[in-house]
């Protein structure tokens, strides 16, 4: 930002494109109502202590900070095709956030209708967020995440580049379709986690799923808890050290799996090659 400031304070903005095209502008306190597209095309603009109201607040917009701030339920699809945003210390209520955009970081941000949020965006560094709603960080790349907290289901979806690291994940097909992606330190629950995605990493986390870690090439699970957990493991080639009781593993296709105990393992010579994977518990260690 240059010396060329402008600055907009205590200010109720109605109609489309208010600020259109802003440029090196400081907004305090405002409140944008009743129009499309208010910071659409902007640039080098901070934001603090106001509210969005309306859709498309801050479209093909650059260099964006904002805090102390609120977007509204109706401020529906509110940043696409934007890049560099910092957001701090804020709420974001409306779904369909963030599409397209890259260079996103959001700081202590509550995402509470979070349908649909953060598709195929790139660069994207979350710490201390909470988000409620399906379909969070589809197709997104190169994404590191902080004490998140989410719910919602079918998260991450094809995404890919992607470390998340204490938090709590409660999500129904959580990770399928995705590549090189690392949880450390986190507790996910849900069904059918992690299908159909390669090398998906778990270090030091607590899983809870039905039927899940099913159908992923290069699967890694270090210091785990796996618990009510069921069917785990079909067709996936795994390396897995769990540090609980595991209650089925059904038809891995290749690796090894460290068990404290296991409660029921299929391993049917019709569907996989027993030979390929290795079991280990105190009970039991041989190659089957």
């Amino acid at each position: 930002m240059t010396s060329d400031l402008r600055i907009i304070d205590q200010q109720v903005l109605t109609g489309e494109r208010a600020l259109f095209g802003a440029v090196n502008t400081v907004v305090r306190d405002c409140v944008f109502r009743d129009g499309e597209s208010p910071l659409k095309q902007s640039r080098g603009v901070r934001i603090s202590g106001s509210r969005f109201e309306w859709k498309y607040p801050l479209w093909y917009a650059t260099d964006i900070g904002l805090t102390g701030s609120a977007l509204l339920d109706t401020a529906r699809s509110g940043i696409w095709y934007a890049r560099d945003l910092h957001i701090t210390h804020s709420s974001i209520a409306a779904p369909k956030t963030f599409r397209r955009s890259t260079g996103i970081r959001l700081h202590d941000v509550d995402m509470p209708h979070a349908q649909e949020t953060l598709w195929w965006c790139e660069d994207v560094d979350l710490d201390r967020v909470s988000a409620q709603g399906d379909y969070f960080g589809m197709q997104s790349r190169r994404v590191r995440a902080r004490s998140l907290r989410l719910n919602g289901n079918y998260a991450f979806d094809g995404a890919s580049g992607v470390t998340v690291e204490n938090s709590t994940l409660i999500s129904k097909d959580a990770f399928w379709n995705t590549t090189d992606v690392i949880v450390r330190d986190s507790t996910i629950v849900g069904e059918y986690l992690g299908w159909n995605s390669r090398n998906l990493t778990f270090v030091n986390c607590t899983i809870e799923s039905l039927q899940g870690l099913c159908y992923i090439d290069n699967l890694r699970l270090i210091d785990c808890r796996v618990i009510d957990t069921t069917l785990a493991f079909e067709y996936s080639t795994v390396d897995a050290t769990v540090d609980s009781h595991i209650d089925s593993v059904f038809n891995p296709s290749g690796g090894r799996i460290r068990a404290r105990s296991i409660g029921e393992l299929t391993v049917d010579p019709q569907r996989v090659d027993p030979a390929a994977t290795r079991i280990e518990t105190p009970e039991f260690s041989d190659a089957l």
